[in-house]
């Protein structure tokens, strides 16, 4: 089994708090995160391995200047009429001194975090028998998760193309049925057109027989209007406008075979 080109984000925003049973609050931006993060292989799976210095909640005072104490360490002034004490208690996260130790799973298919912080009573050092047997039953119990991870994404991935294939014959069928549209639509407009050139043509061939029956300063008024119309006109073949006709498989050539449009 591979990992994936982008390891899970577990592993890139570890917690290093002692106790991270509870989320960040919105405002926390993380003091860090490991550049590279280490990965022990059991036989063919892969598990994130991180050490940091576990964070403890402590009651800190501002003494002033940006800077913050413990409250335990904290020895209040002397009081007088004349001199108050200005400062304040807040809660904090600072380095513990203490060592955490998170493994989780690199895999973006599957979440699973299992953490080890330091007590003053018990090293980190004095666990890793315990700790490298967990990591070993962790990589067995993953093999199923990782198997049924892969195949519920193989399911996913197969409908998606599914969907994507719907979609792709939808848009298809939809500009078949427009090329058939618009190729009817453009085709009614060439017969009107043909029909207009027509008409005009019957009309001016019927004026030039007329002007063959009149005097001959009559009949040469009448033809010489006559070219001026025609050369108004200009020359209309209606063939012309029959060869720019365009059938719907000249507009749009189907990308599936045409029993599957209908």
């Amino acid at each position: 089994m591979q990992i994936p080109g982008q390891l899970s984000t577990q592993i890139n925003s570890i917690d290093e708090r002692e106790t991270s049973e509870k989320p960040r609050d919105y405002y926390y931006s993380a003091l860090w995160s490991p550049y590279r993060p280490t990965i022990v292989y059991i036989g063919t799976i892969a598990v994130g391995l991180t050490i940091v210095e576990a964070s403890e909640k402590v009651l800190m005072r501002y003494i002033g200047n940006s800077k913050y104490i413990r409250e335990a360490d904290y020895t209040p002034p002397r009081r007088s009429r004349y001199a108050a004490d200005h400062t304040w208690t807040t809660t904090k996260e600072i380095p513990s001194g203490r060592l955490k130790l998170v493994i989780c799973c690199p895999y973006h298919s599957v979440t699973w975090l299992e953490e080890w912080v330091e007590t003053s009573k018990s090293s980190l050092s004095g666990r890793i028998p315990e700790i490298v047997r967990r990591i070993e039953k962790a990589a067995e119990e993953l093999v199923p998760k990782l198997q049924e991870a892969d195949r519920q994404a193989e399911v996913r991935h197969k409908e998606w193309l599914a969907a994507v294939e719907r979609s792709q014959r939808q848009e298809d069928r939809r500009k078949v049925e427009q090329s058939v549209k618009d190729s009817r639509e453009d085709l009614a407009q060439i017969i009107q057109r043909w029909s207009h050139v027509i008409s005009v043509e019957r009309f001016l061939t019927g004026v030039e027989q007329r002007a063959n029956e009149l005097d001959q300063d009559r009949r040469g008024q009448v033809l010489e209007r006559l070219n001026m119309a025609r050369d108004f006109l200009g020359t209309q073949d209606p063939l012309d406008f029959f060869l720019s006709w365009r059938t719907p498989v000249e507009r749009y050539r189907p990308q599936y075979p045409e029993a599957e449009n209908n």
